[in-house]
């Protein structure tokens, strides 16, 4: 169709690489090629390190599910846990690699839409934006303070502060700000100029919950034949979870059962060895990278989900894709961490909020484990508030109307004037 409007997304990762931002993309490209052309830049395959081969190719291009994936080449580490020499190669030089293709193609781009982090995704959207190309930047967190907090860089470093001069040039610079949460929103604002206020827009993660949905023999119904029970945890093992307490709660736990870890990452080897030096092998799982579309089945696979979040105020704003998951399988979910994660558990009435404690993540879910029919009304629960509230298909319908509306295709938005930028 030739008035179909033309979107680029650039993206740092992308399936098959795992993970809520890779996912978080993927669902909204998808969801919006339904009514307009969507291309989606993003490097070779590459996370978690060591994983996936090197490329070569100067460019990979690929057709999946209505969405055109340009691999655009760039530097791939091979080492778990890859220090700041070896990530930069990887994020400048996609970032360099994908601005220039903007370049060549930018009269038969309608509009851009960048994901952060990591910030350097900024540079596309840059050149877009100085092009005349409406520019929506998509933040998932606040790269720059999470990396401070976790103790990364320095705070006062020369790498951060001109890492924040960018990040507030290239926030200023664009056309829209979509946060996935309200208190990120708020944050956004916070950091860079409440004058971005304006600009942002909610367009929250979600789930697809065709896809992700109870199962006839799921968790429960297994368990009723005397298998163990399971706990499960998809997705990244990194630094910002809390995965340590939560190794260290299946030795305090009462029932049977044994923690699975779905999903790769930095602290995959750090953790492992913990499991082994506490003597947890027979509580503790490690499955490793599984494609997507078995995701659902360890979920259903099931009695409760993990869904940890480290209790700091930088990550306050922060909001899981498990946890939607989990609930959309009908899978209740333990949480830890404060702000958004905390008023999601309560909203949803799918599942219960624990300190960062192995006694208290322990004390959570025992209690779980106890009452298998309380646990199925928590499920339940949490799969109504996820179908109602956080379904992918209606957010991207949000995500899509916005665009449309920047390019003037319904006039639902209008361009703001961009504002002059000092940097």
């Amino acid at each position: 169709m030739a008035d179909r409007n033309s979107y680029v997304f650039v993206s740092q990762r992308y399936p098959p690489e795992k993970g809520g931002n890779a996912s978080r993309i993927r669902d909204l490209a998808v969801n919006v090629a339904d009514g307009a052309r969507v291309t989606v830049l993003a490097p070779p395959t590459t996370y978690p390190p060591g994983n996936f081969e090197r490329s070569w190719a100067r460019s990979e291009t690929e057709h999946v599910d209505g969405v055109e994936v340009r691999r655009l080449w760039s530097w791939q580490p091979q080492v778990e846990n890859p220090g700041l020499a070896r990530r930069l190669p990887y994020y400048l030089l996609f970032a360099l690699h994908a601005a220039l293709w903007l370049v060549w193609h930018h009269r038969s781009t309608d509009a851009v839409l960048t994901s952060t982090p990591p910030i350097t995704t900024g540079l596309p959207g840059l050149v877009a934006a100085a092009l005349g190309t409406p520019w929506v930047v998509d933040v998932r967190d606040l790269w720059i303070d999470n990396s401070v907090a976790l103790g990364y860089v320095e705070a006062d470093s020369p790498l951060v502060r001109a890492s924040r001069r960018f990040q507030g040039l290239a926030l200023r610079t664009a056309d829209r700000i979509t946060v996935t949460t309200e208190s990120l929103g708020s944050a956004v604002a916070d950091t860079y100029g409440q004058s971005l206020g304006d600009r942002v827009r909610h367009i929250p993660n979600g789930v697809d919950t065709d896809w992700f949905a109870p199962r006839a023999d799921s968790g429960d119904a297994v368990r009723d034949g005397g298998e163990r029970s399971v706990v499960v945890y998809t997705g990244n093992l990194g630094s910002a979870q809390p995965l340590e307490p939560c190794i260290r709660a299946m030795d305090e736990l009462d029932h049977d059962a044994v923690l699975r870890f779905v999903g790769d990452g930095d602290e995959r080897s750090r953790l492992e060895e913990l499991t082994e030096r506490l003597d947890l092998g027979d509580r503790v799982e490690f499955v490793g990278l599984v494609d997507r579309e078995a995701v659902p089945t360890h979920i259903n696979d099931a009695a409760v989900g993990l869904a940890p979040i480290k209790d700091t105020a930088e990550l306050a704003y922060a909001m899981p894709t498990k946890a939607y998951e989990y609930l959309a399988c009908g899978v209740p979910v333990v949480v830890t961490g404060r702000g958004e994660v905390r008023r999601f558990v309560d909203a949803s009435g799918g599942g219960r909020h624990a300190e960062v404690d192995p006694d208290a993540i322990a004390e959570a879910l025992d209690t779980m484990l106890a009452a298998p029919d309380h646990r199925r009304q928590l499920g339940a629960a949490g799969r109504e508030h996820v179908v109602e509230q956080y379904d992918r298909a209606g957010i991207a319908d949000r995500l899509d109307s916005l665009l449309s509306g920047l390019v003037g295709a319904d006039g639902a938005e209008t361009p703001p004037q961009r504002s002059a930028v000092q940097s």
